[in-house]
């Protein structure tokens, strides 16, 4: 399965909260069970965590590893997601996730932005737009429900 994260999964890894989870999903990506999807847009994201949130990128072999790089398509996606108000204005970063994650063909986009991205009301909304662009629909969960899927 290839799983694409945004930067809350990757700082999950060191929050108490949902630190379990968040670790057990990135020993999947570690052992190749699934493919670790980032794109550009994370990778910025995390430029200014602490270096015990980015070393955990290191820990996932490259060939475990998919990084997908900023294109205009992701970008009109995401814009088209504000323009039909999934998001507000100030959640751009999180609509273009959703972007890179459809365009990128990613099984599943995981994340702990319950406010932005893992919500039924956006989910579905996200969704409309993809279709109404000829896209598939996007699965987004949290790391909890995806490593449920697999008991």
């Amino acid at each position: 399965m290839r799983i694409y994260v945004d930067a809350s999964v990757v700082g999950g890894c060191e929050d108490i909260e949902f630190s379990q989870d968040s670790i057990a999903l990135w020993r999947h990506f570690i052992e190749g069970v699934h493919t670790l999807m980032l794109s550009a847009h994370t990778l910025r994201e995390l430029e200014g965590a602490p270096s015990g949130v980015r070393d955990h990128l290191l820990k996932v072999p490259i060939e475990h590893q998919i990084v997908l790089e900023d294109s205009e398509d992701a970008a009109e996606l995401a814009e088209a997601y504000l323009e039909h108000g999934v998001v507000g204005p100030g959640s751009k970063a999180d609509a273009l996730h959703v972007a890179l994650a459809t365009l990128g063909h990613a099984s599943v986009l995981v994340s702990w932005n319950f406010k932005h991205i893992v919500n039924l009301g956006r989910i579905r909304q996200f969704n409309a737009v993809n279709v109404s662009f000829g896209y598939g629909i996007l699965e987004i969960r949290t790391p909890k429900e995806v490593l449920d899927y697999g008991e």
